[in-house]
């Protein structure tokens, strides 16, 4: 997807000055952590658009997202990673993969931790994971990234800090609220200290490479989230059937299918008299429209498949390229 000129910021001049000075620098930071650590929520704040959708509920990003950051020090692809978890299901175990092919592929390993919960067994999984991507890939840089930032105590960061920095597994552990923007400038000065030189090797008018079918899949399944009750986010998934361009009309024409996975689940999302579905539909079609720089006619339907988290099928054609 393109960059829209509105959203284009000016380069400060000491940024500018520092890249007349410096070769160019390319790399790829990965983005992981537990379920609900602020990953979607960083990436949009980083790059200043939206590529990621953001829920309260756990396991709102199912894909590998691909955000990137052009700035005059350079270019960095930001890897935005499903929440790291024990797979129960088909569609677990691939979130996972690209989670792990993320890790392979990273410069620099980003793990968002959420420092306004508890440690617990989910944590230690995590750390678990970075000890054995640290032997299979010393050379690259780890940073344990301690979001939200704004809901701990003053007197909790510091032996946390510590808690982390004893693992021995972090180049750099940085506090920061994605929230707020705290702390964010300072992390991008340490991605783009870690990455080597190099060339950019996506286009600078892009801020992600996933197409915009995925993305308006996503919208919808972000207002979704938004409005149905807690026993649906794990049940639904959103594929978009036909996508149709009308340029002399500045239309785009978007025929999506809501899939769930019980009968009694379509009420939920129908409403009375298709008032929920009317509002999703309405909120998703609006932010599209900011999004595409076009007007949008969006359709949405509800359909049943009973297993389709165990369909590898279907799961195959809700995943899009990766690059």
């Amino acid at each position: 997807m393109k960059k829209k000129e509105n959203h284009v910021a000016e380069p400060e001049a000491s940024a500018t000055k520092h890249s007349r000075a410096t070769k160019p620098r390319f790399g790829v930071v990965a983005l992981v952590g537990r379920p609900n650590a602020g990953k979607s929520t960083i990436l949009n704040r980083i790059l200043g658009h939206k590529v990621s959708i953001v829920s309260p509920k756990p396991q709102t990003t199912r894909n590998r997202i691909v955000g990137i950051l052009n700035d005059p020090r350079g270019q960095i692809a930001f890897l935005d990673t499903p929440g790291i978890h024990r797979p129960l299901h088909k569609m677990n175990v691939r979130m996972m993969e690209h989670v792990r092919a993320s890790l392979s592929e990273a410069d620099v390993v980003a793990v968002m931790i959420d420092c306004s919960q508890p440690f617990g067994h989910g944590d230690e999984f995590v750390l678990e994971m970075m000890r054995d991507q640290k032997e299979k890939q010393p050379e690259a840089k780890r940073y344990a990234i301690l979001n939200k930032i704004d809901l701990l105590k003053k007197n909790k960061l510091l032996p946390l800090i510590q808690q982390y920095n004893e693992t021995g597994l972090f180049d750099e552990i940085v506090p920061v609220s994605a929230m707020t923007g705290d702390g964010i400038e300072q992390l991008v000065n340490y991605f783009f200290a870690a990455v080597k030189a190099g060339e950019a090797i996506y286009s600078k008018e892009d801020f992600t490479t996933q197409p915009e079918r995925f993305f308006a899949a996503e919208i919808v399944r972000e207002k979704l989230l938004a409005h149905t009750s807690e026993e649906l986010p794990y049940t639904t998934a959103v594929a978009v059937e036909r996508w149709e361009e009308e340029e002399e009309k500045n239309l785009i024409k978007i025929y999506a299918t809501i899939v769930v996975e019980r009968e009694t689940q379509k009420p939920i999302i129908i409403g009375k008299r298709g008032d929920m579905i009317k509002r999703i539909g309405t909120e998703a079609r609006l932010e599209l429209e900011t999004i595409l720089g076009a007007r949008v006619f969006l359709d949405l339907h509800v359909a049943v498949h009973g297993a389709w988290r165990e369909d590898e099928r279907f799961l195959g054609e809700l995943d899009w390229p990766l690059r």
